[in-house]
């Protein structure tokens, strides 16, 4: 029961890597704030596990902040972020437009920058944890994936990042890099290559 009396935040947290975790955190004892864009998925682990749904996009500032205030208020803190929430950027650079590389930036990086700069002062109050999830792609660079790998090696910055500044005031932070994990993403990501 590792996470008793724990309140976790997790983005993206209705499918893969992100509903993996927060099951985990949950059968260990913590309570699960779900954030994501898609309310169905998120309700489908809320209901599985005994969470608690926040719909939000985790990288727009307003959306965060809204998201952040209801967790505080029907949870009463955070003690936990999993920066989960993620997306693509595939494709040669050749051949990428500049609004994929803006989506990857926006679905990679700036979902971790926003949730973690919305969370951390209760995180600073609390004496937190922040998981930044980034890939193996940040890494090492796979083929044709420039924008992916750029915001995963961006995301691996950012937590150290966190980790420099915060880290003295009691917010330890970690990045973790899984290798390939059998999500709907990452099986749309193999048909790609």
């Amino acid at each position: 029961m590792r996470f008793e009396g724990k309140i976790a935040l997790v983005t993206g947290g209705g499918t893969g890597i992100g509903a993996a975790t927060a099951r985990r955190i949950a059968r260990d004892g913590g309570r699960v704030a779900l954030v994501g864009r898609r309310r169905e998925p998120l309700e489908a682990v809320a209901a599985e596990i005994g969470g608690m749904v926040f719909q939000a996009d985790a990288a727009d500032t307003p959306s965060m902040k809204r998201a952040v205030g209801e967790i505080v208020s029907s949870l009463g803190g955070i003690d936990i972020l999993v920066a989960n929430a993620g997306g693509h950027g595939f494709g040669p650079t050749i051949e990428m437009t500049d609004e994929t590389w803006a989506n990857s930036t926006r679905l990679n990086l700036d979902t971790a920058f926003v949730s973690a700069r919305e969370c951390l002062p209760q995180l600073i109050a609390r004496g937190g944890n922040i998981v930044v999830l980034s890939s193996i792609a940040g890494l090492f660079a796979g083929p044709d994936a420039a924008g992916y790998v750029t915001m995963k090696h961006a995301c691996i910055g950012f937590a150290k990042s966190l980790a420099r500044d915060y880290g003295r005031r009691g917010v330890r932070t970690n990045t973790v890099c899984p290798g390939w994990v059998t999500t709907p993403m990452a099986d749309e990501e193999m048909d790609y290559v």
